[in-house]
């Protein structure tokens, strides 16, 4: 982690980075929550150029300081009093807008928030603003968005990374503690990486989807987006858990991720040759992966390269899968009950026609065709079906790893953030998920942490995948790294 990222918080002057210091704050008398919002909604004003946020509910986070401050002298207050987060445009909040970045659901508002969403306002979480990001979630640069992109912190003519890059970019300039946002294929991961932020994918599963706009339904996960890993720890203490609202979310308990975060022990560590020794990854990005593994070598940690021959293999499984996915998903968007309906049409099958074609964007509407292509009765078997398999295939492969080693390391990205406009090839974009989706179709979870910076300042992100709903020792280890 930068150390001009972490200055003391004495006074309404000060950045908050990290709910501890925010803690520290409160209970020292030296800051209230009126005044945290304050200084967040200042700092959102004169970083609005990076368009972060696509709604800020300034009158409604001010109104909800007001009354947590009264509830902290009764102390009653929750266990978030003091964070300030923000949601990225998937996830449902009652009452407020959310249209997935998309004119096609122009004027929506949700009748409900979403399960992850609920927990965090029930422990006094204020909810600063609505952020922007790839219609639908569909992208690697937050280019994709219906209100126009997203511009990095650390270089306003860079990309943030996607499909979460406003909620990245919120926490990176210091607009709020925390940000929430979905993570299908490494949505929250590589923006993360791109902004020197902590990004989280839990296990799938292990958080509700519930009030989630649905883009590929067996990968999507809500993950949160912080400064250090205590908060993340926190964040998923508190979202994850059963909901009956969800009948594929896990059951099983939520452990105290807060509390199990000291790491005294040795681990084997796998890292995959084929990542490493990749043409596309990056020369500073490998050096600095190198510098990390070395590292952990010296601190007497087994670190062994392991083959990982299918790797050539992910990004097709992911984006045939992801877009059979999205094209079932999103036939629900037709203008009919809600959200923004061509003005063009004459009768019922011209009001469908037009208002996909005028309310979805191109990079969406490309993955509905493809989706429905692969899905159509001559081509099922052919691509769908294959898919599948070799989903099952890369799953097995990446367990296999994980019992016989504690963890996999690899880059976050194969690059650092790239330039505005610069990936006009789609195809060229969706290399930039090259290492992210891996554990997306395994179903395991995975964090990216901050690794430093690149010659040019733009920040490197190292990535850790750990097996199935073992976030503790994922927590606790990233920790440990991020401390050194």
């Amino acid at each position: 982690m930068r150390k001009d990222l972490t200055p003391p918080v004495n006074s309404q002057s000060s950045v908050l980075w990290s709910f501890s210091d925010i803690q520290q704050g409160l209970k020292d008398h030296t800051l209230t929550c009126q005044h945290i919002v304050e200084q967040y909604l200042q700092t959102i004003r004169q970083k609005s150029h990076l368009h972060a946020f696509l709604e800020v509910y300034e009158d409604e986070a001010r109104q909800q300081a007001q009354e947590i401050d009264k509830k902290r002298s009764f102390g009653t207050a929750g266990r978030l009093a003091g964070m300030v987060v923000g949601i990225k445009d998937v996830l449902c909040y009652q009452g407020h807008g959310v249209q997935g970045g998309s004119r096609i659901l122009e004027g929506f508002h949700s009748k409900f928030s979403a399960t992850a969403i609920q927990r965090l306002l029930d422990q006094d979480a204020i909810i600063i603003g609505r952020q922007n990001c790839d219609e639908f979630a569909m992208g690697s640069s937050t280019e994709n968005s219906a209100f126009g992109p997203t511009l990095n912190a650390a270089g306003i003519s860079r990309v943030p990374g996607g499909s979460s890059g406003g909620s990245a970019v919120a926490v990176q300039a210091g607009m709020c503690t925390a940000s929430i946002g979905s993570d299908t294929g490494g949505s929250v991961r590589q923006p993360a990486a791109f902004c020197g932020v902590v990004g989280l994918k839990p296990t799938y599963s292990r958080v509700s989807r519930h009030g989630l706009l649905a883009y590929g339904s067996s990968f999507d996960c809500i993950g949160p987006f912080t400064h250090t890993v205590e908060d993340s720890a926190l964040l998923l203490e508190i979202m994850a858990g059963a909901d009956d609202f969800d009948s594929t979310v896990s059951r099983r308990e939520v452990p105290a991720y807060t509390k199990a975060l000291a790491f005294d022990q040795k681990v084997k560590v796998a890292y995959l040759k084929e990542t490493i020794d990749n043409d596309g990854l990056n020369k500073e990005v490998k050096d600095k992966t190198v510098e990390k593994l070395n590292f952990l070598k010296a601190a007497g940690h087994t670190v062994e390269a392991v083959d990982f021959p299918l790797l050539p293999y992910v990004l097709p499984t992911y984006y045939l899968l992801t877009m059979a996915e999205a094209s079932s998903n999103l036939s629900r968007y037709d203008g009919v009950k809600y959200g923004f309906r061509s003005s063009q049409t004459h009768d019922l099958l011209s009001m469908y026609k037009k208002t996909r074609t005028e309310g979805f964007g191109e990079e969406v509407k490309r993955r509905i065709m493809l989706g429905t292509f692969v899905l159509s009765a001559s081509y099922y078997d052919a691509y769908y079906t294959k898919a599948q398999k070799m989903r099952r295939l890369l799953a097995d492969a990446t367990r296999n790893i994980l019992k016989e080693y504690d963890f996999i390391v690899l880059p976050a990205t194969p690059t650092t953030a790239f330039q505005l406009g610069e990936h006009a090839d789609p195809l060229e974009m969706y290399l930039a998920d090259l290492f992210t989706v891996q554990a997306s179709i395994a179903g395991v979870p995975a964090i990216s942490i901050p690794n430093g910076e690149d010659s040019q300042g733009l920040p490197v992100g190292f990535q850790i995948i750990t097996d199935l709903f073992q976030e503790d020792k994922l927590f606790a280890f990233s920790h440990y790294l991020l401390g050194k």
